[in-house]
């Protein structure tokens, strides 16, 4: 009974190493989760971002806006473009971890699905517009019909996302311990 008070310990919480702090309450601990990087989510994010980057660079580079229906495709392009790399910081730096209130899985899913279906619409309007708004062969025609391509890579991309994104908010494959500790993402 006398070494009891040597073997109890009064800390209440790790302190913060290298003596770095946040000015942010809360966020003192904040490191980049490699794990979400080598996952298929992530893995799809990735592509996502640098493919979705391509498509509408692509669109950007050519005189798009005397054809108001590359409005649409430019709106889809980079609006999701842009969600998708706030999500993707969100999940690298497991700010989902510290927002746990929100339902990460199923915000994710719904964004997947959401975005797949505006780029079927982006990917149709855009292929139909190369034939009609350029000469075939020229600079501006094989621009147009590459960000064509690459709207359908990023359209199947976001696809096979709200494919396992939706896994990942039923669960499949895990149970409710370890989908809980992966963060959502399988």
């Amino acid at each position: 009974m006398a070494d009891f008070p040597s073997k109890v310990s009064t800390q209440t919480s790790t302190p913060v190493q290298g003596g770095a702090r946040s000015s942010l309450p809360g966020l003192g601990a904040l490191r980049p989760d490699i794990g979400f990087l080598r996952s298929v989510l992530g893995a799809l994010m990735i592509v996502e971002i640098v493919v979705g980057l391509l498509a509408w660079a692509l669109i950007a580079d050519t005189p798009y806006h005397y054809y108001s229906i590359y409005g649409w495709v430019m709106f889809v392009a980079v609006f999701l473009w842009l969600v998708t790399i706030i999500f993707f910081v969100i999940y690298v730096w497991q700010l989902h971890l510290k927002l746990y209130m929100v339902p990460w899985p199923l915000v994710l899913m719904i964004f997947n699905v959401s975005a797949t279906v505006l780029y079927i619409t982006g990917f149709i309007t855009a292929a139909v517009a190369v034939q009609r708004t350029s000469i075939a062969g020229s600079y501006i025609y094989d621009k147009r019909a590459a960000a064509s391509f690459f709207t359908c890579v990023v359209m199947i991309a976001y696809g096979v996302s709200a494919f396992f994104s939706f896994r990942a908010w039923k669960g499949m494959g895990s149970n409710a311990a370890t989908s809980q500790m992966a963060g959502g993402y399988s």
